[in-house]
């Protein structure tokens, strides 16, 4: 029987630790690039503007913003390696190309069609999305275009807004198969096809009360200030909906029989959207629940937008095995950025975790900070437009056909959307308002993965996996 303080646990410690410095090693170093900073307003007149108390004020004149991209600094910093999957998403397509059939196919799936010509977006919607994912979902490739104007190329493209894949492999596979359709949509399967793309609460999720990401991300990081990691409650927290996924339910299990022996050291709650509501969200802060040592991640229906705001909490993240990834995630490493759990021993792996984290505390709150070092740092606002920048530009040159503006698409502005809508809304628009163009270069895509190099890296993290489940398996025979 290995001890957990053994040279075998030290060696696979360490072997994440090198996963993590090879992760760092192709990022280069990153430094920060600030774009569209403060500039004097004096310049250029925009459409939506704060008033000294808070308030949003509509001016009466259209904006004349610019169509020309000018930046003062041509310099470049290098993209962060999460960069580098947009070249495994777009590989399926980079011998054939995309043609106007692929992407037509991709119609009866979609939420909306979105077209850019002439630095302009013009929209085809053809079902409702759950709440407005789509409308911030738009609005976010609006401000893509106003801190980028005049470079994203012409595209046509479809989108669905819903938290599961929906195109299958094994539907486009074999000799009489068609060509995949070409889809984006906010996360991934190894069993689907589909372009990940940025999720619509960065620009804030409203029905929720959730603020855009650059605002939620700094009160988060002050957050973590609050209270020192070994001062916080040492246990494992989660808060959340539990009915809309099997797996919730199960891992609402972990709370029932505590006891002395049988303590599953979690602390779980139900999550009553519609009674938070009707409270103004006081108990749903997500910057008020930094407060533990560990936080869970675990899937709902399908991937989960909340990923980034467990991680951020500088609490050590256990990760209940995923089946669905979003455009950042894959690669974070698991014993360097987060504590891998499995799907189907929540309980027994959870307590495991936080015992080990307990015994072990400078290794778990490593874990921690390194999880939320890698968000604060390289899922900044400047890199997810950089990301979509760059997808959104190779996806334009697959393209083997000329976009052109569909008979049943509106041309969309950032002045129309956001006076369309009220309340947290049109805040949450007026918050996040690119209200300049970039003083700098995007960033610089790194080059794709070599087969191998990707291989041994994905290999890598299911050993490292692989080993926390013996650990954890020997600790409960040890003690069962």
């Amino acid at each position: 029987m290995k001890k957990w303080g053994s040279p075998t646990v030290f060696f696979f410690f360490f072997l994440a630790l090198l996963l993590g410095a090879f992760v760092n090693w192709v990022d280069q170093t990153i430094i920060t690039s600030i774009k569209g900073h403060e500039k004097s307003p004096s310049i250029i007149e925009l459409p939506l503007k704060r008033s000294l108390d808070g308030s949003i004020k509509e001016q009466s004149r259209v904006s004349s913003y610019p169509v020309i991209f000018r930046p003062s600094n041509l310099s470049s910093t290098a993209c962060p390696e999460y960069f580098r999957w947009i070249h495994e998403d777009l590989r399926i397509w980079k011998s054939t190309g995309i043609s106007r059939a692929m992407v037509e196919r991709a119609k009866d799936y979609a939420h909306f069609r979105l077209v850019i010509l002439k630095g302009k977006i013009y929209v085809e919607k053809y079902k409702k999305s759950f709440h407005t994912r789509d409308v911030f979902t738009i609005w976010g490739i609006l401000q893509l275009l106003r801190l980028y104007p005049g470079k994203v190329p012409d595209l046509e493209l479809m989108f669905w807004c819903e938290d599961r894949p929906v195109i299958l492999k094994k539907d486009y596979q074999g000799t009489n198969a068609t060509a995949p359709p070409s889809i984006f949509q906010y996360c991934g399967h190894e069993d689907a096809l589909g372009i990940v793309f940025p999720d619509w609460t960065f620009w804030g999720w409203a029905e929720t009360n959730v603020s855009p990401w650059k605002t939620l991300s700094k009160d988060l990081k002050e957050a973590n200030k609050r209270t020192k990691w070994k001062d916080r409650v040492p246990y494992a927290y989660w808060r959340g909906n539990p009915n809309v996924a099997a797996s919730r339910k199960q891992l609402m299990w972990c709370n029932i029989n505590v006891s002395d022996k049988y303590d599953w050291n979690a602390r779980l709650y139900k999550q009553d959207w519609r009674a938070e509501s009707k409270r103004g969200y006081e108990h749903s802060r997500l910057e008020d629940q930094c407060t533990h040592r560990y936080k869970i991640y675990i899937e709902g229906r399908g991937w989960s937008v909340s990923d980034k705001y467990i991680l951020a909490c500088d609490s050590m993240t256990l990760f209940v095995k995923p089946e669905y990834y979003d455009f950042f995630i894959r690669s974070m490493v698991p014993l360097q950025h987060y504590w891998p759990v499995s799907a189907r021993n929540k309980c027994r792996d959870i307590k495991f975790a936080v015992e080990w984290g307990n015994k072990h505390t400078d290794k778990a709150q490593a874990i921690g900070k390194a999880g939320s070092k890698f968000i604060q740092e390289n899922l900044k606002m400047e890199y997810v437009y950089d990301y979509m920048f760059h997808l959104l530009t190779k996806y334009a040159k697959l393209l083997k056909f000329q976009p052109r503006i569909p008979e049943g698409a509106v041309e969309v502005y950032s002045e129309t959307m956001a006076r369309s809508h009220g309340g947290l809304w049109k805040k949450f628009m007026a918050e996040t308002l690119v209200n300049f163009p970039s003083d700098t270069l995007a960033c610089t895509m790194p080059p794709p993965y070599e087969s191998r190099t990707l291989e041994a890296f994905i290999a890598s993290k299911e050993t490292v996996t692989r080993q926390v489940a013996r650990w954890e398996k020997e600790n409960w025979k040890k003690f069962n």
